[in-house]
């Protein structure tokens, strides 16, 4: 069995938290693309369209957008094993 191995590649990403800032870090790294955060659910959640559909991110998950320029939620459990930062 052959053994592969992951290739660095460098993503955007922001933590959803239910503030202003972060929503708009979102809303701005989704070129325009429909986003929705909806409230009436407790805790608060957000709607993702992707290619497979509608994904929902919990607060405390990354959006991540990927080297596609797509954008999908992440767990911060591994979204900490996987990604760590670069300095700009």
């Amino acid at each position: 069995m052959a053994k592969y191995r992951k290739k660095p590649v460098e993503i955007e990403a922001v933590k959803f938290e239910d503030t202003t800032e972060s929503i708009s870090a979102i809303a701005e790294m989704s070129h325009d693309n429909l986003i929705r955060v909806d409230y009436r659910q407790t805790p608060v959640v957000m709607r993702i369209p992707t290619l497979e559909g509608t994904m929902t991110a919990q607060v405390g998950d990354y959006i991540i957008r990927d080297i596609e320029d797509e954008l999908y939620p992440c767990k911060p459990d591994i979204f900490e094993k996987t990604y760590e930062r670069v300095n700009d």
